[in-house]
């Protein structure tokens, strides 16, 4: 297993990775949790590869997580006489709940909370944003619009709202079985599609309880503006890119990502970098220059977590692409100015004894050659809090619980083992001088820094930090 680089991988499963071989390739070259992506493959195609992942954790010794994506409501049109129309810009365009097949003067829209939501002015963009209409006027079951951008338009295709927040649910009924499915699985992250506004993710987290995290994709304009408060009450964030940059204008994803960044790590909150990454490398074996600087970029900027989407669902180079994006993560964390660019983005601590330890960790770290920071958490909360100094050596999380160290395994900079042998402050440092050398974390004469609670065993009273040499 990789445990050279900081920065985490998440790679998608499809059927470009059709076997447990193949999982456990991925892996091998860097993959630290699998995305299962509900909005393709059945049920029984998400179990199958949910067990793969879960055999090759086991012939790893390697926690590995597992996330389940939800689709979400999708907005779609409905269908046309003749399967599609060429609209003209300037020309005008009804749609309405009619479902009667629509031609190039009309078409349904199945979705009364979009009709109710826009006003004269407003925008919305199809297909991707290909297309652009504005909003003419607006009737009880219908809106008027004139075509902005025009092109062709076929059946089915995607809606996107951006300037309206629409009463709709983020959970459709086909979330709500594919969550309920990936709940009896066992899977450690749920990721949420277009989330809106705060409630959004109280309505889910009542449905996950405590079985899983809970991970807020941010995609549309309102979640950018509630920020804030939507990554107070979700455990994670994903900058998810694609639909982000239709919703808003394409120059301003890069601010966005870097907004995103800084307000997860001053929450002490993991952040995924999402989208088209190295999007060429689904049909090439290299990536572009470009996609080099991106994946590089989001590095810098102090991501947890970068994801590969199609490359690896269903692409023809998946192992490739992990391969390169570990190339990458490790190249720039090796650079000279890696660690000064994490300090001066480093978060404000609060009054706690936990940030108080974790910032001295961060300190000790940079004056003593320290191999390895270990951490016991029953939780995982102080091993988060440590994470989010971004220190110059790696943490290792020590840990009694397996979903534990399956939930931590999207966070920069840490590696978990799970350890029940425990019980006493002498004992932590012995066995985690112990472990820190069986993972090839330390070696003989290295420093280590070890934290732990006292009294020992209970969360949240991480109070001790110990300097050790491995002798």
């Amino acid at each position: 297993m990789n445990i050279d680089k900081k920065v985490k991988i998440l790679a998608t499963l499809g059927p470009a990775t059709a076997s447990l071989d193949d999982v456990r390739q991925l892996a091998e070259a860097g993959v630290n949790l699998f995305r299962l992506n509900f909005s393709h493959g059945e049920h029984a195609d998400h179990a199958l590869r949910y067990d793969w992942i879960r055999q090759v954790e086991q012939q790893l010794n390697c926690p590995l997580g597992i996330l389940m994506d939800l689709q979400g409501p999708k907005l779609r049109v409905g269908r046309f006489e003749a399967g599609k129309v060429e609209l003209r810009r300037g020309q005008a365009l009804r749609l309405d709940l009619d479902p009667t097949p629509g031609d190039a003067q009309r078409v349904n829209l199945p979705h009364p909370e979009i009709i109710a939501a826009l006003r004269p002015g407003m925008h919305l963009l199809l297909d991707d944003g290909k297309l652009r209409l504005r909003v003419t006027a607006t009737h009880a079951e219908a809106i008027d619009t004139e075509v902005v951008d025009g092109g062709e338009l076929s059946d089915r295709k995607g809606v996107n709202v951006p300037e309206a927040v629409l009463a709709l649910s983020p959970l459709t009924e086909k979330d709500r079985r594919d969550l309920a499915f990936g709940l009896q699985l066992g899977v450690d992250w749920v990721a949420l599609s277009f989330v809106q506004r705060p409630q959004d993710i109280l309505e889910a987290r009542e449905l996950i309880g405590d079985r899983a995290y809970l991970m807020a994709k941010i995609e549309k304009p309102s979640a950018v503006e509630h920020l804030q408060a939507i990554a107070e009450q979700a455990d994670a964030i994903m900058v998810a890119r694609g639909d982000l940059g239709v919703e808003v204008p394409a120059e301003s994803v890069p601010q966005i990502q870097k907004r995103i960044i800084a307000t997860c790590r001053q929450l002490g909150k993991p952040v995924v970098v999402a989208t088209q990454m190295l999007e060429s490398m689904r049909f090439a074996s290299t990536p572009t220059r470009a996609e080099v600087t991106d994946v590089a970029n989001a590095v810098a900027e102090g991501a947890d977590t970068l994801m590969l989407s199609a490359e690896t669902a269903s692409g023809d180079y998946p192992l490739e692409a992990v391969q390169m994006m570990s190339k990458i993560i490790r190249q720039v964390e090796n650079g000279p100015d890696y660690q000064a660019q994490l300090d001066v983005g480093r978060p404000k601590a609060e009054a706690t004894v936990s940030d108080a330890i974790s910032c001295a960790i961060r300190r000790i770290s940079g004056i003593l050659p320290v191999a390895v920071l270990v951490n016991y958490s029953e939780s995982g909360a102080s091993t988060l809090r440590a994470a989010r100094e971004r220190p110059r050596a790696p943490i290792l999380n020590l840990t009694p619980n397996l979903i534990t160290a399956r939930r931590l395994s999207v966070v920069w900079g840490v590696r978990s083992v799970v350890n029940d042998r425990l019980h006493q402050v002498d004992e932590i440092c012995s066995t985690a001088l112990e472990i820190a050398q069986a993972q090839g974390m330390a070696q003989r004469g290295d420093t280590v820094l070890i934290t732990a609670g006292v009294p020992f065993g209970k969360p949240g009273t991480t109070n001790t930090l110990r300097v050790e040499t491995l002798l």
